[in-house]
């Protein structure tokens, strides 16, 4: 049994994270820290675990020295104290961007200011497994992952690996979010009359998640120019990314099916979603709430030579926690799926 302590436990990802962790059998929680909410209870922030914890949100200055410590902090925290929190915990997976960037020079382009610990950049290991398996495996620091990234990696990933994707070729990129990925903290832009129903494009371009796509691209050899643009649509939890790939060739759709499928055929969480018909054909981020699957699917316009490659995720799960959680079995040697076994909900 190890032990673990969710630093910032009082968000959503770090909710998601306690709630997994509880009902992991190799794992027992020792603290959950909140600056803002010490001393209480940890259903007062999650209420979904009323009567399951008796654990209550300490500040940061009490934590003490466990196994493997979650990062669960705003961006730009988690790298002005990586060096104490490296010596409270011999294992660390960090959710935040701090450590998905392995250049200061990037982190320095698409998020404006200079990395406060760029030393450790090398030492964390990027934490999708299904990019970064082996690596992860035995790991001692893992990054987060961007959900927006998450969701148009897994897209596209089999079509680069097999190198039919053009890379001389834009790909455009459109991912629709729910209103989760903003956080819990209060906003104009997260004020209910302002937020609900809304399709709101609020990061047309520049999305810093863009830099986590290319590095991962980057992998198959030169990635093409992405052109990400997001958008908020009326939903809590999930992400949607639809990607335009043109292939090096013209392609029919057996042929992009037999890619997807080799790519994937070992994936505990990915599953192949491109039916010819009923209403759940192509990924639907809804049916995946609370579950860490990914659901992946694509369309072929053989006359353009163009994929539509389409992944949804649940943003906090797969797109955060899920994979946390997924990156901390394979560092552990646990089996790999183990806590996360959950499916999703239908109807909801």
């Amino acid at each position: 049994m190890i032990k673990a302590s969710i630093v910032g436990a009082s968000g959503y990802a770090g909710g998601e994270l306690l709630r997994l962790l509880l009902w992991h059998p190799e794992v027992e929680v020792v603290q959950v820290t909140s600056q803002r909410y010490a001393g209480k209870p940890v259903h007062a922030l999650h209420p979904n675990l009323r009567g399951h914890t008796q654990l209550r949100f300490v500040g940061m200055e009490r934590l003490k020295p466990v196994d493997l410590l979650f990062l669960a902090l705003p961006h730009g925290e988690a790298q002005k104290q990586i060096d104490r929190f490296a010596r409270l915990a011999h294992y660390i997976v960090d959710l935040s961007a701090d450590f998905r960037l392995k250049s200061p020079d990037d982190y320095r382009r698409w998020y404006g200011k200079e990395h406060q610990a760029p030393q450790w950049l090398e030492k964390f290991v990027y934490g999708l497994p299904e990019l970064y398996r082996e690596q992860i495996k035995g790991a001692r620091y893992v990054s987060g992952v961007g959900c927006n990234a998450t969701a148009t990696t897994l897209a596209v990933l089999p079509l680069f690996a097999a190198g039919v994707a053009d890379v001389f070729r834009d790909m455009v990129v459109e991912v629709k979010v729910g209103s989760s990925e903003g956080g819990n903290s209060p906003s104009e832009a997260s004020h209910h009359p302002e937020r609900s129903h809304v399709i709101r494009s609020y990061a047309p371009v520049g999305h810093r998640h863009t830099a986590e796509v290319l590095q991962n691209l980057a992998r198959f050899g030169q990635p093409p120019r992405v052109h990400l643009s997001v958008t908020a649509v009326e939903l809590v939890r999930g992400a949607l990314a639809t990607a335009h790939v043109f292939t090096t060739e013209p392609m029919d759709e057996k042929s992009i099916r037999r890619i997807y499928r080799e790519a994937y055929k070992d994936e505990p969480f990915v599953r192949i979603v491109a039916a010819k018909a009923g209403i759940h054909r192509m990924p639907e981020p809804k049916i995946l709430a609370g579950s860490n699957h990914a659901d992946v699917g694509f369309a072929v316009d053989e006359e353009s030579g163009r994929v539509v490659a389409v992944a949804a995720i649940d943003n906090l799960m797969k797109g955060a926690a899920g994979t946390a959680v997924q990156c901390m079995n394979l560092m552990l040697g646990f089996e790999e799926t183990l806590g996360l076994e959950f499916p999703g909900l239908h109807p909801i």
